[in-house]
């Protein structure tokens, strides 16, 4: 088995060429300030994280690790995503099992870009009447927003460009890389 050098600079998935962007102690560091947030404004609560699959299961992983707190968490899974595009449609894939009345609820999303699915999804959420509830998301892009979004806890905030790696993908590949990647440009 050939292995993988322990920095990549740059991956090739396909005939797509994708350059590091942001190194794993970039987001390791990042999350634990998140954590440290979450922890202070979550005290004495028992919070729910309800976790979108597949692409935030890193980043709820080490987020969760990082906070100080008892909390519960359940997953869904919805998609919006072809290919490099968002289709602007979102298809609920696994709902929720548990209740979530007057449960203070914290949604961990990998990336937000259109905001298209996170509206679908605290719209759902806000019907199953909780106490309180908020958006972590690992990646924000926030020139690509169609929709208002108010993300209490975000990671970075990046520019239009196509990323994957720590739980994103391209067509179910990348998911495993430590650091994320940005789709080069003709231009870069």
């Amino acid at each position: 088995m050939k292995k993988r050098p322990a920095v990549d600079l740059q991956v090739t998935i396909g005939s797509r060429v994708f350059v590091k962007y942001l190194g794993r102690d970039a987001i390791r560091a990042r999350i634990r300030e998140l954590g440290r947030d979450i922890s202070v404004d979550y005290r004495d609560k028992y919070p729910v994280f309800i976790v979108i699959l597949n692409g935030a299961f890193m980043f709820a992983a080490d987020l969760v690790r990082a906070t100080s707190l008892e909390c519960e968490l359940q997953f869904v899974k919805l998609a919006s995503y072809e290919d490099i595009h968002s289709t602007g449609k979102v298809k609920k894939i696994i709902g929720l099992p548990v209740p979530l009345t007057d449960r203070h609820v914290i949604v961990v999303e990998d990336i937000v870009d259109t905001g298209r699915t996170m509206l679908t999804m605290i719209e759902d959420l806000k019907q199953m009447k909780p106490a309180s509830l908020s958006i972590a998301t690992l990646l924000l892009k926030p020139d690509c927003l169609q929709v208002p979004i108010d993300s209490s806890y975000v990671g970075f905030e990046i520019p239009d460009a196509f990323v994957i790696g720590y739980g994103l993908d391209l067509d179910g590949k990348a998911r495993n890389l430590p650091d994320i990647y940005q789709l080069k440009s003709d231009h870069s």
